[in-house]
């Protein structure tokens, strides 16, 4: 006998499950007990935020442009000058003279010097993009009134957003790229340098010290010169000599290991918190060195008493446990000969 075929209108209508208001609603500990941001694996990992998601810096674009327009105008003026700007500056004369006479000068120096600014402040910038850390357009610093016409360039950054392979990334790439530019425009300045049998010094004039890579060049390219090439006369340079030994102290003097230099960025990144001790044992170095050579106190004091208020030690990075790969370790410690081949140790001397 057939059991009977119950009919729709008795069936149990089933039940839906209840549709939430909340989009996110809040998790069932007892239900779910496990979070991803309290395992310890991921831990250590940035929480995702609202700006990783939308990353539009909003640069300013008035004021770098400005800026190097000015630099253009200090460096060529410079230039014009043969790096001896205060002996006519103030009388228009005067001026127009050294412009309208060494105006050729002018304009190669200052292509030469600012095209290793750029390329030394491209470096950082591209890497900024790259890794997605807000940063300004290099800005050129202008100073008609010094032998250089400048006092080099810089960017803003914010570099607390940065983890340790990026700060590296970031803080090796300006010297690097400024190098590729400043090596060549220093072998031509090299090459095309004069320069006669030593003479006794002249009293007031300025003479540049030269860094171990420039007399390195010298011998090379002027085997056959019995001359001291330690210290050159300004007077004897050619405008990609001047830019080249510009571009040498800049490179030099950022890769100093100390605070948040370029220097400071790759010890950081090579070596984490003992970076503090290598920059404190270089501290005490640079007072020595003040002390000992009390002629170039004037030179160097004021930019260590800077850096010293500044403070010293690198930040933390947003995450120090990221491993920068044996290929930046590779370049990092190769970049530490750096200083020591192109920061010309006594400056400049009158």
């Amino acid at each position: 006998m057939s059991s009977p075929i119950p009919s729709p209108e008795n069936q149990p209508i089933p039940s839906l499950p209840e549709v939430s208001s909340d989009p996110f609603p809040a998790r069932n500990v007892e239900q779910d007990p496990y979070d991803a941001f309290d395992d310890p694996e991921f831990a250590h990992l940035p929480e995702l935020r609202v700006s990783d998601l939308h990353f539009r810096p909003q640069r300013r674009k008035a004021l770098p442009f400005i800026l190097f327009f000015a630099t253009c105008l200090s460096t060529f003026w410079v230039g014009a000058a043969s790096w001896n700007p205060a002996e006519s500056l103030g009388n228009l004369h005067a001026m127009w003279h050294a412009i309208q006479t060494h105006w050729l000068q002018g304009l190669e120096y200052m292509g030469a010097v600012l095209g290793i600014l750029l390329a030394h402040e491209m470096g950082h910038f591209l890497q900024t993009v790259r890794h997605r850390i807000p940063a300004s357009y290099p800005l050129c610093i202008p100073l008609p009134i010094n032998a250089f016409g400048t006092m080099g360039a810089v960017i803003g950054m914010d570099g607390l957003r940065a983890n340790r392979r990026e700060i590296f990334d970031i803080g090796i790439a300006g010297p690097l790229a400024g190098l590729v530019v400043a090596i060549p425009v220093m072998w031509y300045g090299v090459k095309h340098l004069t320069l006669e049998a030593a003479e006794p010094e002249i009293p007031g004039e300025l003479y540049l010290n030269s860094p171990l890579i420039v007399q390195w060049m010298m011998q090379w390219i002027h085997s056959d010169w019995n001359l001291n090439t330690e210290w050159i006369r300004v007077s004897k340079v050619n405008a990609q000599f001047m830019a080249g030994w510009v571009g040498m102290l800049i490179t030099g003097l950022n890769m100093m290991p100390i605070s948040q230099l370029d220097g400071g960025h790759t010890i950081y990144a090579l070596f984490g918190k003992d970076a503090h001790a290598i920059a404190r044992s270089f501290i005490i170095f640079c007072i020595l060195f003040v002390v000992i050579y009390l002629d170039q106190a004037i030179v160097w004091a004021p930019m260590l008493i800077l850096v010293i208020l500044i403070g010293i030690h690198h930040p933390p990075t947003a995450d120090d446990t990221v491993e920068i790969g044996p290929v930046r370790k590779t370049i990092g410690y190769a970049s530490l000969i750096i200083p020591v081949i192109c920061f010309p140790l006594l400056g400049f001397k009158a």
